[in-house]
């Protein structure tokens, strides 16, 4: 078209329908991205374009290919100028995150190698037999192992439209939806993420997945006290902690630690209690039989002396670590340890009734106000 034709909104639009967003190949008016602000001046045109979010790859494509458009179709001599918006500014766009979830249960320790993940994944399916609904998140970025547990490790994440939203769709197994950061990374290769790339990847499995309507969401969180730590109570109001240790003396003391930075007044996290995992072992066809190889009754004295409660003590049963590598949790199973594990099940729910009877719900610490904490 010549540069003397007049330039009007309808025009314009009718241009921009003739470039195509390449996420869905739709066209950019019909999907919505070409904002309702279009001004023309002469030949200025000025409008926007929205993103669902500012990290979208095909913005300055999109960006070039509209103003490509407009001077093919109406005129090079237009001067064109382009603004970008996003629906969201930040993957949090509500208080709660995570509006149909009941309880929130943090699974941690103050060391690795006390079986942490092997609690938080047989707590989860105990919860699961119980009859309640539960969800599990892997946020164990040091070594995710639910996928393994759950023998899910070649499963592929799938996405289906909530409300106009892409959301992850969790995978269950033994009555338990759940994600692991294993998904994401290669399986091959060691884990060497930046703090930040983590603390992404964390939170878009807890608000871009479909989570549904949950009575108990149980995450297994890393070992020690790290940045995930820090990002998981930034993004949810985690209802109470479980901590998870074996009797010998060095696990103690990082429990100890463990413990001291959810009582953080920064963090203010409930301990729900401890778990005594390695308690004793029993040879399985010897029930009855207890050898306390890892020392006896540690995690006894120290909750006494922390003042929280021990929620459980769990045996190494000569099958448990089996069960951990063959992909079936051990508590889907009535053995000894399945039932040590559907015990722990019934104090967690007990502990998290008291706590919720008598404390108020935890909120996300909100570094803005003063609440970060290393």
């Amino acid at each position: 078209m010549t540069s003397a034709n007049t330039l009007y909104p309808k025009l314009i639009l009718d241009t921009l329908e003739t470039v195509r967003y390449p996420g869905t190949g739709r066209n950019i008016v019909e999907s919505g991205m070409v904002e309702d602000d279009l001004r023309i001046d002469g030949r200025k045109i000025d409008f926007s374009l929205i993103f669902d979010r500012p990290t979208d790859p095909f913005i300055r494509s999109l960006m070039k290919a509209a103003e490509a458009a407009i001077h093919t179709h109406l005129g090079r001599d237009i001067e064109v100028n382009i603004n970008v918006k996003t629906r969201q500014a930040a993957p949090r766009p509500q208080a709660n995150p995570l509006p149909g979830v009941k309880n929130i249960i943090g699974v941690s320790s103050g060391k690795g190698g006390v079986g942490k993940s092997t609690v938080a994944s047989n707590l989860a399916v105990a919860l699961a037999r119980e009859g309640y609904k539960v969800g599990l998140l892997d946020a164990d970025i040091f070594g995710p192992s639910v996928p393994k547990m759950f023998g899910v490790e070649e499963e592929q994440l799938y996405l289906h439209n909530v409300d106009g939203r892409d959301m992850i769709i969790p995978i269950e197994r033994y009555g338990v939806k759940l994600l692991s950061i294993g998904f994401l990374v290669d399986r091959e290769k060691p884990v060497l993420w930046r703090g930040t790339m983590a603390s992404t990847a964390l939170k878009q499995l807890i608000t871009d997945a479909d989570w549904g309507e949950l009575d108990y969401f149980v995450i297994d969180m890393p070992p020690g006290t790290s940045d995930i730590h820090l990002t998981l109570v930034q993004t949810l109001g985690i209802t109470g902690a479980v901590v998870v240790t074996t009797p010998q003396e060095v696990a103690l003391a990082d429990a100890r630690k463990g413990i001291a930075m959810f009582l953080d007044p920064k963090v203010n996290v409930p301990v729900l209690g401890l778990v005594e995992n390695m308690a004793w072992f029993t040879p399985e066809t010897h029930p009855e039989e207890r050898y306390y190889i890892f020392g006896r009754e540690g995690g006894v004295r120290l909750a006494e002396k922390l003042g929280v409660k021990l929620l459980a003590q769990i045996p190494v049963v000569g099958s448990i670590c089996d069960h951990g590598d063959n992909g079936r949790p051990i508590a889907a199973d009535d053995t000894i340890a399945g039932h040590a594990f559907l015990h722990l099940a019934r104090e967690v729910i007990d502990a998290v009734d008291t706590r919720n009877a008598t404390q108020p719900p935890t909120h996300k610490v909100d570094v803005s106000a003063g609440g970060h904490k290393h």
